[in-house]
């Protein structure tokens, strides 16, 4: 098996779709900013829900108060 790998340089193989390697680039960035901004608003939610006696009404309002924010922020 090792010995079909190519010989030629790299330049020979297909043309590369640089427009859809940015697409999805970009889309790979926003769905990890997202999700950053999701785990962040949860660990936060959760540290006021558990170490307050606010409760877990307030730290599910919290949590979405914080991804609200947080979205309208990274638009």
């Amino acid at each position: 098996m090792a010995h079909d790998t190519p010989e030629g340089p790299a330049e020979m193989g297909a043309e590369m779709d640089y427009a859809e390697h940015e697409r999805t680039y970009n889309l790979f960035l926003n769905i990890s900013k997202y999700v950053c901004l999701v785990v962040g608003a949860l660990l936060v939610a959760m540290a006021f829900g558990f170490f307050t006696a606010a409760g877990i009404i307030s730290s599910t309002i919290l949590f979405i108060l914080i991804c609200a924010v947080g979205a309208w922020i990274l638009r």
